[in-house]
């Protein structure tokens, strides 16, 4: 069974070193994640320490560790960085699964935690970017809709090409429903 756990600044320093691996094993494998070959796992940590950590310990950035088998297994992230005109709105980041735990429900098991996390702060707009068809499929499965593609928007991880990504929303109902009733009361 998956468990989910949000970290906070303590539980996020002490599973550096994990989501590091996690990352690393991801774009090994060729995730479109951002990150081109060689990536060391000195890269991944830096990423998490430089790019991830200043968001959690600012409560801008929601990050979900899923345990499988005594591992972390994937991780997901929630931007809550937005403008105020987009204060009902929330990024999706970072969705990774270690190769080996792929198959197991835990990336829908992120997502569906992560949605719950969006509700809590009132996110009801959620958009992310994929170049994977088969990431593509697993979010449209999620009830995510296509809002469309954009060409050569990131470099391939392996292959000296650029690649198309997919930009993709969800609009949470229930919370969208209950913030209009607030606006209206």
């Amino acid at each position: 069974m998956t468990e989910i756990q949000a970290l906070d600044p303590t539980s996020f320093a002490a599973s550096l070193d994990a989501l590091a691996g996690v990352l690393h094993a991801c774009v090994a494998d060729g995730a479109h994640v951002n990150f081109v070959q060689p990536f060391t796992i000195d890269d991944a940590r830096a990423f998490w320490v430089n790019k991830v950590a200043p968001g959690v310990s600012s409560g801008k950035r929601i990050v979900l560790a899923a345990t499988l088998d005594a591992a972390i297994a994937g991780t997901v992230q929630l931007d809550l960085d937005t403008p105020p005109n987009q204060l009902h709105r929330a990024e999706i980041a970072k969705l990774l699964v270690r190769p080996e735990f792929r198959g197991a429900g835990v990336a829908r098991d992120l997502m569906a935690a992560i949605e719950g996390h969006a509700i809590v702060a009132g996110r009801w707009l959620l958009t992310l970017d994929t170049a994977s068809a088969g990431a593509e499929r697993l979010y449209a499965s999620l009830g995510f809709e296509r809002a469309g593609s954009v060409p050569a928007y990131s470099r391939d991880p392996v292959a000296d090409r650029y690649d198309p990504a997919v930009i993709m929303f969800k609009i949470l109902t229930d919370a969208r429903q209950r913030a209009d009733e607030q606006v209206q009361r």
